[in-house]
């Protein structure tokens, strides 16, 4: 996906899906564990929690820079 255009949650969930499963990573995803249409994603080690709607640009890389993932990760 191009930086340029915010990307939406499940796209999100999608990238993070297949990079984990490229790099042998475990993957989950947990709708149920969040308030007001937030979920959280584990990836690896990791946690966070992703809203629900658009993720722009700079929430995006947050995301990843939270998840210990490369900026090009996604």
């Amino acid at each position: 996906m191009s930086d340029i255009y915010p990307m939406n949650r499940d796209a999100l969930i999608r990238a993070l899906r297949a990079y984990a499963k490229a790099n042998g990573l475990p993957f989950r995803w947990d709708a149920s564990h969040g308030k007001g249409g937030h979920g959280r994603v584990y990836v690896g080690e990791t946690f966070t929690t992703l809203p629900s709607g658009e993720i722009k640009t700079g929430l995006k890389a947050a995301i990843l820079k939270q998840l210990k993932l490369p900026k090009d990760a996604v």
